[in-house]
């Protein structure tokens, strides 16, 4: 039997994915719901006060974000190890390299997806405008997802067979996303609140030597981690 190609293997994972969520629509509905309540809870918490809600709003898209993250990685590993897919696919037998890409790319989308659904929620209720596009907007937006997405791939695997992985998970990933994090959200409040010192071109450098770092390291332990499950 011949093996299937990277690239198949790939496709094949990531078309999964996104045609279950298609289906059920489940992780997208509950993502939406839990980061619209994380940017209300910011809101309400800072009072009336709109000038620091403006200042501090690109904070509160990322971590509404962040942790609507930590469900859909969750519940995207969840699913392969209950249902046996993983071993399913293993068995194919297929790269798991390959696996770990499809994972992670179909990660970036979801997280990508939700956030041109909660970011104009923000702009109207932190009274927001872009000063630097549109377009560079929804770059670093993807760039920021895809930064969540990678290391977020790697550790929904590793914390998969852990009795407390719910727990786990975010105890892992959320110490190595501070300078992703810090990245995206500097380059999102620039492009917000405009860019005279061109200081934005520093953080997009700086999110994407973190997502060349991430992606390349998923790439390579991938493999040992799903063997050692």
């Amino acid at each position: 039997m011949n093996r299937p190609g990277l690239m198949s293997v790939m496709i094949t994972v990531i078309r999964k994915d996104l045609l279950i969520e298609w289906r059920t629509r489940a992780r997208i509905n509950a993502l939406v719901f839990f980061a619209l309540a994380t940017l209300l809870v910011f809101s309400f918490a800072l009072g009336p006060d709109t000038t620091l809600l403006r200042k501090n709003a690109p904070g509160y898209l990322w971590l509404g974000i962040l942790f609507a993250s930590v469900l859909s990685l969750s519940e995207s590993m969840r699913v392969e190890v209950e249902n046996l897919a993983l071993d399913g696919l293993r068995l194919a037998p297929a790269s798991p390299r390959a696996i770990f890409l499809g994972k992670a790319i179909g990660n970036t989308v979801m997280l990508w997806l939700l956030t041109l659904v909660i970011t104009p929620v923000a702009a109207g209720l932190f009274d927001l405008s872009v000063k630097e596009g549109v377009g560079p907007l929804l770059g670093i937006l993807f760039l920021g997802c895809a930064a969540i997405s990678a290391p977020g791939t790697l550790y929904a695997a590793i914390a998969s067979n852990a009795r407390a992985r719910d727990v786990l998970l975010p105890l892992l990933l959320f110490p190595v996303l501070i300078p992703g994090l810090l990245a995206s959200t500097k380059g999102t409040a620039l492009i917000l609140e405009g860019d005279p010192m061109h200081q934005v071109g520093s953080w997009v450098g700086l999110l994407g030597a973190f997502n060349l770092l991430y992606w390349s390291l998923g790439f390579a332990l991938f493999p040992r981690v799903i063997e050692d499950d």
